[in-house]
């Protein structure tokens, strides 16, 4: 998205397209109050939707069952993650659809399912080690998220700048990933201090997100926002669980 904007009103309250959308940023106050506020409906619709089904997959799938099939090899959790993938591609194709409402819809559902899926194996894991992580977790991650979307929104700061590279750290942190399932970078306290680092790059992509929904999304596109924010924020309770995994070794 870029900060140009070629269509311009007279009065300089909108800035549209040839197909009529606006940008947030440019919209009328009431317009965009409530692009904002659907977008954080349909964030905390996707976290109650994402909580509530992670809960139904433990309950109903043995936690063996879920580590067997996810963990089982090396290559299960990286066949796991490229189906995650390609789910997720096709999800946020979907939520970006400025053709169709349900699809939108669809496509946030879809990745909610998809997250909840990935998640089983972590969540297994970090019950049958405290079955207070989980509850801890949530709750940091909720502090560190509603922090930086109070700090985004007072300063209304323009985080577009950090794209770039938030891509660039993501290939790089997916390569680590990738190499660790093969054995590599497997020495002692390696993996708290990548934990950190991906705590800070979900940080990172919060303020980014938030900064889109001030700037850079149109006023139809509060489905799209809510799933990358979404996503962002499942990112980061990922590693925070991790860490209080590895503090509690």
């Amino acid at each position: 998205m870029v900060n140009y904007n070629p269509y311009q009103t007279s009065n300089a309250m909108a800035t549209s397209y040839g197909d009529g959308r606006v940008l947030a940023a440019n919209a009328s106050e009431s317009a965009r109050t409530t692009f904002i506020r659907r977008t954080y409906a349909c964030m905390g619709g996707a976290m109650f939707a994402f909580v509530a089904l992670e809960a139904l997959l433990l309950a109903v799938i043995p936690t063996e069952t879920i580590i067997n099939l996810m963990l089982g090899t090396s290559w299960s959790w990286l066949v796991v993650l490229g189906l995650f993938m390609g789910v997720s591609w096709v999800a946020r194709s979907w939520a970006e659809s400025s053709t169709s409402p349900a699809m939108q819809y669809a496509g946030l559902g879809l990745y909610v399912a998809a997250q909840a899926i990935i998640f089983l194996p972590l969540m297994s894991l970090a019950i049958r080690f405290d079955p207070t992580i989980p509850l801890a977790a949530g709750l940091v991650t909720l502090f560190v998220f509603s922090g930086l979307t109070v700090m985004t929104f007072m300063t209304r700061a323009d985080f577009s700048w950090m794209g770039r590279y938030l891509w660039l750290a993501g290939i790089a942190a997916l390569l680590f990933v990738v190499l660790s399932a093969f054995g590599l970078f497997a020495g002692a306290g390696i993996g708290i201090w990548f934990a950190a680092f991906m705590v800070i790059l979900a940080s990172a992509y919060i303020l980014y997100d938030t900064s889109n929904i001030q700037h850079h999304y149109h006023t139809d596109q509060h489905v799209a926002a809510a799933l990358a924010l979404f996503a962002s924020v499942a990112l980061l309770l990922w590693y925070v669980i991790q860490i209080f995994m590895y503090s509690r070794e």
